[in-house]
């Protein structure tokens, strides 16, 4: 079907999963910007430091597991720890079993950012997702979309 000269299968813009998925996202995204502002982080700062804080606990993080668990791009990953760790949130020592990985540990002021942080974001979320009527259920769903999504190459 041709909507308003875009040969388009949808009646509209917002029977179109992918483009209503984006404004979602970026309407999200602008509501956790403001909740961080406060606390001087990004939102990919604010990803990677509260994921290395929950990883940590089991033990040295490498920098791919960590992008593994974030879901986010090495080298991106790479150059946000710069600046956790430039910014003494972050720390990287030789890894105590792989010679040529660096284990990436929080630091205690990183830790407590995080923890500080982790509120603002999660009431931050509570706000946003509220006009759903089952929060648990559409959680659930976007983990079945995550796990089912292949990554391009």
């Amino acid at each position: 079907m041709t909507a308003k000269g875009l040969a388009t299968e949808h009646e509209s813009a917002d029977a179109s999963p992918g483009l209503v998925l984006w404004q979602v996202t970026n309407r999200w995204q602008a509501a956790q910007r403001a909740a961080l502002k406060p606390f001087g982080l990004t939102h990919v700062q604010f990803v990677l430091l509260a994921s290395l804080t929950w990883l940590d606990a089991d033990g040295p993080v490498t920098q791919k597991a960590l992008a593994a668990h974030a879901a986010t791009d090495e080298m991106m990953t790479s150059q946000v720890l710069r600046a956790l760790e430039a910014a003494g949130l972050v720390e990287r020592a030789a890894h105590p079993t792989d010679r040529r990985a660096r284990a990436l540990r929080v630091t205690a002021a990183g830790r407590d950012l995080a923890n500080r942080a982790v509120v603002a974001v999660e009431a931050c979320d509570r706000a946003f997702f509220g006009a759903l009527p089952d929060v648990a259920a559409f959680t659930a769903e976007l983990v079945r979309l995550r796990n089912a999504a292949t990554t391009p190459a």
